[in-house]
C-alpha cells in the first residue's frame, strides 16, 4: 500500500484505550486505503475501548462511511465498545441512520437459478406473444395496403423516394463487393474439381446457375437484412423511445401507413433490381477467374452462360428476391414497433430484426426451392 494511503489513518494504543486518528481527505476520487490492514491491527491488540480523532480530517464522502461501517462491524463482532464522539457531526448522523434499522435476517440469501420448467414456460409465453403480435402487425399492414390501393393511405411520397434511395443506390457498393467475391469463390471451388476432367468451361454453368437461382437473391437479402432491416428496427425503435409513434396515434395518423408502408414498398421494389445486379456482378466475378486462371475468354464464358442459364432461372431468383424483400422489411419494422422504451431496447430490436430476417430468408428459400422441385421448374 502506498505511504500516502497509510498516512490517512493511525491507530495508537495506551493501556486498554485505542484511538484511530484520521488525516487528509477521504474521498473516492483521491483514493482510499483498504480496511483490512486496520482490522488486522485491531485483532492483534487486546480488546479495549476505541475512540476517534478527526481534527486533521479534511474533505470526506461516502468512502469514509464505507471504511467506518466495516470497522464498526468488526468492533461489534469482537465486543469492543466504540466512542463516536470524536467523529464529525455529519458522520455520526449518517452512522446512526445506517444502523437505525437492523438488517432483516435472510435478506442476503443467494438467488437461486430459475427452474427449468419456469424457463420453458417463459419461453413459451414469449413465443406466443411474439406470434400474436406478428399476426396483428401483418393484419395492420394488409389494411394499410388496401388503403394504399384505394388511394387513402397517409404517407409522404418524398419519404418513399428517400427510402428507395437508401435501400437501392446507397447499397450498390456493398452489393458489388460481396456479389463479385461470391462469384469468384464459386469459380475457384468449381475450378479445383473441373480442371481434373478438363471441363473448365462448365464453370460458367456452375456460377451462372448458382448466382441466378440461389446466391444472387440470398446474398442480397442477407446484406439487406444486416444493413437495411437493422436500420428500420433502430429507426422505429428510437421513435418508440422518444414517444413519436404515440404522437402519431394521438394525431390520428396510422404509424403503419406513415412509417411502415414506405419502408416496405421501398425494399420490395429495390430488392429485385439489386438481385439482378448481384447476378450480373457474380457472373462477372466468375468470368474474371475463368479468364485469369483457366484461359477461358470472356466471349466463351458469355456464350456458355447464355446456353446453360435460361431466363426462367433469373425469374426464379427475382421472385425469391421479392419475397425476401417483404420478409426483411416486415421483420425490421415489426421489431422496431415492438421495441421497448430504453436505449438498450433499441439495440436488442436491431439484433432481433437481423436474426429474424435471416431465419425467415432461409426458411422461405427452402420452401420456394421445394416448390420449384415439385413443379419441375
Amino acid at each position: 500500500m502506498p505511504n500516502e494511503m497509510l498516512d490517512k489513518y493511525r491507530l495508537t494504543a495506551s493501556a486498554d484505550q485505542l484511538c484511530l486518528q484520521f488525516a487528509g481527505d477521504w474521498r473516492f476520487q483521491d483514493g482510499l486505503p483498504e480496511a483490512e490492514p486496520l482490522l488486522q491491527q485491531l485483532r492483534s491488540h487486546p480488546a479495549g475501548r476505541l475512540s476517534f480523532d478527526s481534527q486533521n480530517l479534511g474533505k470526506w464522502d461516502t468512502g469514509l462511511m464505507t471504511f467506518l461501517v466495516q470497522l464498526l462491524a468488526e468492533c461489534s463482532e469482537r465486543k469492543i465498545p466504540v466512542d463516536q464522539s470524536g467523529l464529525p457531526g455529519g458522520v455520526q448522523k449518517l452512522l446512526s441512520l445506517a444502523h437505525a434499522v437492523p438488517e432483516r435476517q435472510g435478506a442476503r440469501r443467494k438467488v437461486l437459478g430459475m427452474p427449468i420448467l419456469t424457463k420453458i414456460g417463459n419461453i413459451t409465453i414469449e413465443m406466443h406473444r411474439n406470434w400474436s403480435d406478428l399476426l396483428y402487425f401483418i393484419g395492420q399492414i394488409f389494411f394499410g395496403l388496401l388503403n394504399l390501393l384505394r388511394g387513402r393511405a397517409r404517407f409522404r411520397y418524398s419519404d418513399l423516394l428517400y427510402q428507395i434511395e437508401c435501400a437501392g443506390p446507397m447499397a450498390l457498393a456493398i452489393i458489388t463487393l460481396i456479389s463479385t467475391l461470391v462469384g469468384m469463390i464459386l469459380a475457384f471451388v468449381g475450378a479445383v474439381q473441373l480442371r481434373l476432367f478438363g471441363a473448365q468451361i462448365f464453370i460458367a454453368d456452375l456460377v451462372g446457375l448458382g448466382m441466378a437461382r440461389e446466391m444472387g437473391a440470398m446474398m442480397t437479402a442477407i446484406i439487406m437484412a444486416g444493413r437495411t432491416g437493422a436500420a428500420y428496427a433502430a429507426q422505429l425503435g428510437t421513435m418508440q423511445v422518444n414517444e413519436e409513434i404515440d404522437a402519431f396515434k394521438t394525431m390520428g395518423i396510422s404509424p403503419i401507413e406513415f412509417l411502415v408502408l414506405p419502408r416496405l414498398l421501398a425494399l420490395s421494389l429495390t430488392m429485385p433490381l439489386l438481385c439482378l445486379y448481384a447476378d450480373f456482378m457474380g457472373i462477372f466475378g466468375g468470368a474474371v477467374v475463368s479468364a485469369t486462371m483457366l484461359d477461358i475468354s470472356f466471349f466463351q464464358y458469355y456464350q456458355q452462360v447464355q446456353s446453360a442459364v435460361p431466363l426462367k432461372h433469373f425469374i426464379i431468383g427475382v421472385i425469391k428476391a421479392c419475397i425476401f424483400g417483404v420478409l426483411v422489411a416486415t421483420a425490421g419494422c415489426f421489431r422496431g414497433m415492438q421495441c421497448g422504451r430504453s436505449a438498450s431496447a433499441v439495440g436488442f430490436a436491431a439484433t432481433k430484426a437481423v436474426v429474424t430476417s435471416i431465419v425467415l430468408i432461409i426458411v422461405a428459400d427452402a420452401i420456394v426451392t421445394i416448390a420449384c422441385q415439385i413443379l419441375g421448374v
